[in-house]
């Protein structure tokens, strides 16, 4: 059981956060959060930004009534800001924003408005410090990241296949291609601490196939590891059909079918892992209040795909799956850039 505490190295890794993303003494910095935050977080932030000398200020949301048939979980899609327009125009106006919704802004409706600014946002993921520690920003990532950025950009499609029976193709032109790099460097940028992924919002109607979840993949959206297969049948988006028996199968088709909302079966995002620090089997070592499971999106070479919201798809919706996939082969144009689940060379 970990102890909500302030801790000296805790400030020092908020800091070297801060410090990777540029901030420096006189920047005007927002600390966002809401009232369901984990409190600790915010106050190491404000130490941490104050001790670089920026001119941090706090912005509270009062956490939103529930509005979901179902408990929301790590979707990346707050819904804390409830547009209100006094609360944009801070947002927009300062340097970074160091995002600490509970959910966090990577999807939610305000965050185009707010990067289009020219403001960064910097999502700490809703995690005990003591995770965070362990996955601090890392330099050594942001190169390999927009190596491999790049090469999805200069791609048309993705296969990704396993031998558990995956076969799956994305197309990407059209696509709005990112990584994250675990620091919002440039204005108009948003990452998530931790970070170290390559990933695409694919466009409408590009994302087709069979995705096996094999036993030990894990449900990011229930913190859970797999203990039996689930086959996704997607078409053109869309997991049309969910296959599988027992538990693992039911909870995906209930939680699912409870949306009632035919945008919650759409393809949101995919990638691949490229952080080497970010363990697979991390999730067992931490009772579930402590994590948000960032840090199983980004263990290197995982294939991870998600369900629910994809803006540039023009879809919207708060269901969603993170579901990172181990021992996939994935190709871009057929040029491999993960095998069996390993990094090439190139970008490991």
């Amino acid at each position: 059981m970990l102890v909500d505490r302030i801790e000296a190295r805790w400030i020092d890794t908020f800091e070297a956060a801060f410090r990777l993303c540029e901030v420096a003494a006189g920047d005007e910095v927002v600390i966002l959060s809401e009232s369901q935050s984990r409190a600790i977080n915010i106050h190491l932030a404000e130490l941490a930004l104050l001790r670089l000398g920026a001119r941090a200020f706090h912005l509270v949301m009062p956490t939103p009534p529930l509005s979901a048939p179902v408990p929301v979980r790590s979707t990346g899609s707050s819904n804390a800001l409830q547009n209100v327009r006094s609360a944009l125009a801070a947002l927009k106006a300062a340097k970074l924003v160091v995002d600490l919704t509970v959910e966090g802004l990577m999807h939610a409706d305000e965050t185009p408005e707010i990067l289009g600014a020219g403001s960064r946002i910097l999502y700490i993921s809703n995690e005990h410090p003591e995770a965070l520690e362990r996955m601090a920003p890392d330099p050594a990532i942001i190169p390999r990241v927009l190596k491999g950025r790049a090469m999805m950009q200069a791609a048309k499609a993705m296969h990704v296949t396993s031998a558990a029976g995956t076969d799956l193709r994305v197309g990407l032109e059209g696509a709005r291609i990112g990584g994250n790099l675990g620091a919002a460097i440039n204005p108009g940028t948003l990452a998530t601490w931790p970070g170290g992924i390559c990933s695409c919002f694919p466009a409408r109607g590009t994302v087709t196939g069979t995705l096996v979840l094999d036993a030990g993949d894990i449900n990011i959206t229930f913190k859970r590891y797999l203990e039996k297969p689930i086959r996704l049948i997607i078409e053109k988006d869309y997991v049309t059909a969910v296959e599988g028996e027992g538990t693992d199968a039911d909870l995906m088709r209930a939680y699912f079918d409870a949306w009632n909302d035919p945008e919650a079966y759409g393809t949101s995002h995919v990638g691949w892992g490229m952080n080497h620090g970010a363990r697979w089997e991390s999730l067992m070592l931490y009772d579930k209040g402590d994590v948000n499971g960032i840090e199983c999106r980004a263990f290197a070479g995982n294939f991870l795909f998600s369900t629910g919201a994809n803006p540039f798809a023009d879809r919207h919706t708060l269901g969603h799956f993170d579901l990172p996939v181990r021992n996939c082969t994935i190709t871009l144009d057929g040029t491999p850039v993960v095998i069996e689940g390993k990094l090439v060379p190139d970008l490991a």
